[in-house]
């Protein structure tokens, strides 16, 4: 398979399970195109001040790559900043969200795969 940028699609996600602003997702790949193993592979781009509120994985799990901008996770309670290069996995059964606190839009790549 090959995809130019030109052909994948953007999600826009308003308010993401509670946060500020709206998220954008470019779909690298889409649920059906992830062979049952996940339901998220894709670029999201956070607005300055935005956030993905906090919540629950349950039956799947989300890794986070920093592409730009600076960004503070919260995962089970814990606080930590994460610039480019720097990376965060919430497990299944735990809890996590993502703000952007930098004077640029957050870019990370965002996987979810299943679990079970």
């Amino acid at each position: 398979m090959f995809k130019k940028a030109s052909e994948m699609g953007i999600t826009l996600e308003p308010n993401l399970k509670g946060g500020r602003d709206t998220t954008r997702v470019v779909d690298i790949l889409t649920k059906d195109e992830m062979a049952g193993t996940g339901r998220l592979f894709g670029v999201s781009i956070i607005p300055v001040g935005g956030s993905i509120g906090y919540h629950q994985h349950t039956g799947d799990f989300e890794v986070y790559y920093i592409l730009s901008g600076k960004a503070r996770v919260t995962l089970d309670g814990e606080v930590r900043e994460l610039e480019p290069g720097d990376m965060t996995m919430c497990e299944d059964g735990h809890t996590h969200g993502i703000e952007n606190i930098g004077d640029e839009e957050l870019r990370y790549i965002a996987v979810i795969l299943y679990s079970r």
